[in-house]
């Protein structure tokens, strides 16, 4: 997963000072049972993700052409392990089962893993560069309405495997090689995006905390985003995908 510079800021007042939970560490903010639930719940979506990415990694490292490309992959898969261990054991430090917290999503990722399973090589980086990023941007966004704490630990795992590079450089230069290829995989690119937009809405929908932490807040505190900031978020992740279209040298 990769770091963009698209996300929304900590969550702050008219003086552009942190509000709400944004402005309090895990300590203070985790005393609403409400939100310490929401909580649990995004750092199990999260932590499942990662170790769904690790597998499917090295799942495609298979269909790799090289062994130096073979290698590459290993490296990013293994990176994305080593995220899923810093979320098992920030979810096992605040008394949360890992197991447990994860459960309620590995069906919902393991779908949308089966649903966009890359036929080959292209399409596989093409996934980890473009579907991947968009569930990276939406969780970078709840990341602004979370404690101090929290928002550290969820950037920290987001951040590039290097996985991005790589990926342009192989599909621009397939691309060139024949630009057929082009055409295929923006449209896989733009099926990507729909697929991984649905998925995050129903880890949101799907669960209670989450969802009221995110639209109206935990408690009176102002942690959610409203009708409006739902809309930015949205244009915001949108735009990031066209320039990662871009980037690849793929039609939006």
């Amino acid at each position: 997963m990769s770091t963009e510079e698209n996300a929304s800021p900590p969550a702050e007042d008219a003086d552009g000072g942190a509000t709400g939970i944004a402005a309090q560490n895990w300590a203070d903010a985790s005393a609403s049972p409400q939100y310490r639930a929401a909580v649990v719940d995004l750092l199990g979506a999260l932590a499942y993700g990662e170790l769904a990415a690790f597998e499917r990694l090295a799942e495609d490292a298979k269909m790799a052409p090289t062994l130096a490309d073979k290698a590459e992959l290993a490296k990013m898969a293994s990176a994305e392990f080593h995220h899923f261990e810093r979320l098992r054991d920030r979810l096992a430090a605040v008394d949360a089962e890992p197991t447990a917290a994860m459960e309620p999503f590995a069906k919902g990722v393991d779908d949308f893993h089966r649903q966009t399973a890359p036929s080959d090589w292209l399409e596989g980086l093409v996934k980890a560069y473009v579907g991947d990023s968009i569930a990276s941007d939406f969780y970078r966004e709840v990341a602004s309405h979370l404690d101090s704490d929290t928002r550290a630990l969820v950037l920290g795992v987001l951040d590039d495997t290097g996985h991005g590079n790589f990926a342009v450089e192989k599909v621009r230069a397939a691309i060139e090689a024949d630009p057929r290829v082009g055409g295929r995989l923006a449209l896989w690119a733009r099926r990507l995006m729909g697929e991984a937009l649905s998925q995050a809405q129903r880890v949101v929908a799907e669960r209670d905390a989450l969802s009221t932490m995110l639209v109206g807040g935990v408690d009176g505190m102002a942690a959610g985003f409203d009708l409006a900031a739902v809309g930015e978020m949205f244009a915001r992740i949108t735009k990031a995908h066209t320039k990662r279209m871009a980037a690849l040298g793929l039609a939006a």
